[in-house]
């Protein structure tokens, strides 16, 4: 197990699987010493955890929730490294991270949502984890998911 792995046990987690693409393309691919990740979606087991718009009020799903749907989705992510490189500790930096939050209109709050993600890649990699990012408020996103990330790495 890498050092990585280590870190995310020690917070009750583990790398899933690599999720199934639900259309025409690979989960990443690795490009030199860059590995990108096609959009992940808050999968676990296979099947999509929430669906929805982000916001507050009745029938949307809480930003506070979103948050943890971003974390999931940067745990795909990081099944998707994995994948394309074996071994998580040969990650150097984590470059980007673009985050794609299918908000109700009213709702501005997605730098907070995505934090999700970039506060568990932090967790993760410790200050490898650091980056970039966008934060990305959306009218919908693919089979009604509040929440998808993407991420590149750089790779030894």
């Amino acid at each position: 197990m890498s050092a990585v792995e280590d870190r995310l046990a020690a917070l009750g987690l583990t790398v899933p699987d690599v999720a199934a693409p639900v259309a025409a393309y690979v989960p990443a691919v690795r490009d030199g010493r860059l590995v990108f990740t096609s959009g992940q979606l808050p999968m676990t087991g296979g099947r999509l955890v929430a669906t929805g718009k982000v916001g507050v009020g009745a029938g949307l799903v809480s930003p506070e929730d979103a948050a943890e749907l971003a974390r999931t989705c940067a745990l795909n992510a990081i099944a998707a490294v994995r994948s394309v490189v074996g071994d998580l500790d040969t990650v150097e930096r984590v470059v980007k991270v673009v985050g794609f939050v299918a908000s109700d209109p009213a709702f501005t709050g997605q730098p907070g949502v995505v934090n999700g993600a970039s506060e568990l890649l932090a967790a993760a990699f410790g200050d490898k984890g650091v980056h970039a990012r966008s934060a990305v408020g959306v009218a919908a996103l693919p089979l009604d998911a509040p929440v998808e990330v993407e991420i590149t790495v750089s790779v030894s």
